[in-house]
C-alpha cells in the first residue's frame, strides 16, 4: 500500500504539478496505520528491484529521501539502496497510529523513536474493533436473544449498551449463559465430527488457539504445555483436572517452515493424545483444518477459554481476542496488544494473566538464558524433549525448532520469542483457569463480565474514532 503514496506523486507531476506541490497534496491525503511490529512484515524494496519494474517509482522515493534528509538529517527512508517503507509511510502522512494502547506506546518508544521525536503530532492510538453483527449476531443468535431480551433488540448497534448487563449478572443469568454456551458446543462437536472425524464432548472444557501461526503467538506454548499436562494425567500427578480439549485452528505463510513444523508437532500430539485410552475421558487435542472465518464463526461461541498468549510487546493488538471476549470466555492471556485494553475493561480478576511485561522482557534480554530454564524444570524439560526423542515423529525441521529454543540460531538468540521463560507462569495460570471452571456459577460470572465489557471493541467505536480523529469527517457528513 506505500507504494500509493510516490504513485500519487507520480500521477501529480504527470497533470503538470512540480514535485512541492505533489509531496504536500500526498501529504495531507495519506494516513498511515501500522498494524505489526514484526521487523519482515515492515516491508523493505531493493531499489535495483524496485528500479527494474517501476523506475518512475524509484526516482521519486529518491526525491522523498532527499527532501526528508534536508529536514532531518538523521531519519532515512533509503538507506543501504534499499526503500524503507514503513519510513516513507510515517513522512508522508498526516497521521500515524496503532492499532491498541500499548503497541501505539511501543511505536513511540521504539519502532519509530526517533520519528515521534520529530514528528510527536502525528501519532495517534486506534484499537481495533470488530462488528458485532457477524461476531454474535450472526454466529451466536442464542446468545443475542438472551441479551436482547434484557437490554432491547438494538444493541447490536449501540455495543455501549452491553455495559447495561452488569448489574443485571445473576445466578438466573448464569445458568442461562451456561446452557447456551453447552449449546454451542453440541453445535461445534457436530461440525468438528463432520470436518475433522473427531467425536468430542460437550462437557468438557473448550480451550481455543485459533489464529495464524507464527511463532510469537507461541502455539509452541500451548503445545508443550498439553504435553506436559498429559505426562501428568499419565503418571497421576495431576490431580482434580477438568477434562479439555484443546482447540487450534491456524495457517502457516507457504514458505514459513517452522510455522510448519509447528503444526505438523501439535498434530502429532493429538495423535499420541487421541489414540490414549487411559486419557479419553480427560484431554483431546483437535488441529482443525482450513481454518477460516466460517470455521470460527462455529468455535468462537463454543469456547470457554481465549488463549492470547504471544510474549508482551509482539502482538499489535488481535482481533480474535475480542471475537472471543464479545461470546463470554475468558481470556489466558500476556499484557500484550488488546488484552490489556481487556483485562482493563473486564476487570484483571475475570482473566487469567501471566507472564512477563513488556519492561521485565526488555531488562531481561541481554542476560537470558533459555537452558537455564531447560535444565531446571524437569517437567519442560521432559515435554520439550518429546520433539526429538521418539515419543512423537520427529524430522529436521521439529530438529531445528527445538535446537533455536535452546541454543538459537545464525539469525536469532535461543527462544526469541520466550516460551521457556513464560513457561511456568502460563503452566500455573493455565491449570488455575481449568480449576476455576470446576465452579460453573462463578466461572460463569467471569464469562458474562467479559462479555458485558466488551462494548470498546466494536468496530463502530473504532470507524468512528477514524472518522473524527483522523479524516475529520463530522457525525452529520456519516
Amino acid at each position: 500500500p506505500a507504494m500509493s503514496i510516490p504513485e500519487l506523486i507520480r500521477l501529480l507531476m504527470k497533470e503538470g504539478m512540480d514535485f512541492e506541490q505533489s509531496f504536500q497534496i500526498a501529504q495531507k491525503t495519506f494516513s498511515y496505520t501500522n498494524h505489526t511490529v514484526m521487523g519482515e512484515a515492515l516491508e523493505k524494496w531493493p531499489l535495483d528491484l524496485l528500479g527494474s519494474v517501476v523506475p518512475e517509482i524509484v526516482e521519486i522515493i529518491r526525491r522523498i529521501d532527499e527532501r526528508l534528509k534536508s529536514e532531518h538529517p538523521e531519519l532515512f527512508i533509503i538507506r543501504d539502496n534499499t526503500a524503507h517503507m514503513a519510513n516513507l509511510s510515517v513522512y508522508v502522512g498526516t497521521y500515524v497510529n496503532g492499532v491498541a494502547e500499548i503497541h501505539s506506546q511501543i511505536l513511540k518508544d521504539d519502532v519509530f523513536s526517533q520519528w515521534y521525536k520529530a514528528f510527536p503530532e502525528r501519532f495517534q492510538n486506534k484499537t481495533n474493533g470488530v462488528t458485532p453483527r457477524r461476531w454474535m449476531g450472526l454466529c451466536n443468535p442464542e446468545l443475542t436473544q438472551m441479551i436482547k431480551y434484557r437490554i432491547g433488540s438494538d444493541f447490536l448497534n449501540d455495543l455501549d449498551r452491553l455495559n447495561n448487563l452488569k448489574p443485571m449478572i445473576d445466578d438466573d443469568m448464569v445458568r442461562q449463559f451456561n446452557a447456551i454456551k453447552r449449546q454451542k458446543k453440541e453445535q461445534l462437536c457436530k461440525v468438528i465430527e463432520k470436518k475433522e472425524g473427531i467425536k468430542l464432548n460437550p462437557d468438557f472444557v473448550f480451550d481455543v488457539q485459533v489464529k495464524r501461526l507464527h511463532e510469537y503467538k507461541r502455539q509452541l506454548l500451548n503445545a508443550l504445555s498439553i504435553v506436559d499436562i498429559y505426562f501428568r494425567l499419565k503418571d497421576g500427578s495431576l490431580k482434580d483436572f477438568q477434562p479439555t480439549v484443546f482447540l487450534f485452528g491456524a495457517k502457516s505463510a507457504p514458505g514459513y517452515a517452522r510455522a510448519k513444523a509447528i503444526i505438523r508437532y501439535i498434530n502429532r500430539i493429538a495423535q499420541l493424545i487421541n489414540n490414549d485410552p487411559e486419557v479419553s475421558d480427560k484431554l483431546k487435542v483437535v488441529f482443525v483444518q482450513n481454518y477460516n472465518c466460517s470455521y470460527a464463526e462455529h468455535i468462537i461461541p463454543a469456547a470457554d477459554v481465549s488463549e492470547q498468549i504471544s510474549p508482551a510487546g509482539t502482538e499489535a493488538s488481535g482481533t480474535g481476542n475480542m471475537k472471543l471476549m464479545l461470546n463470554g470466555a475468558v481470556t489466558l492471556g500476556t499484557l500484550d496488544g488488546a488484552n490489556v485494553e481487556i483485562a482493563q475493561e473486564a476487570g484483571v480478576e475475570n482473566e487469567y494473566i501471566f507472564g512477563h511485561t513488556v519492561e521485565q522482557i526488555n531488562a531481561l534480554k541481554d542476560s537470558y538464558r533459555a537452558r537455564s530454564i531447560y535444565e531446571e524444570n524437569a517437567d519442560l524439560r521432559r515435554a520439550l524433549d518429546t520433539m526429538v526423542d521418539g515419543t512423537v515423529p520427529t524430522d529436521d525441521t521439529q530438529r531445528e525448532l527445538y535446537l533455536s529454543l535452546l541454543d538459537g540460531a545464525h539469525w536469532h538468540k535461543a527462544d526469541h520469542y520466550y516460551i521457556l521463560l513464560d513457561y511456568a507462569s502460563y503452566l500455573d495460570t493455565k491449570l488455575q483457569a481449568n480449576r476455576d471452571y470446576a465452579d460453573r456459577k462463578t466461572f460463569g460470572r467471569k464469562c458474562l463480565m467479559n462479555l458485558a465489557s466488551a462494548a470498546k471493541f466494536s468496530a463502530d467505536r473504532t470507524i468512528c474514532q477514524y472518522a473524527e480523529e483522523i479524516w475529520h469527517i463530522t457525525k452529520t457528513q456519516y
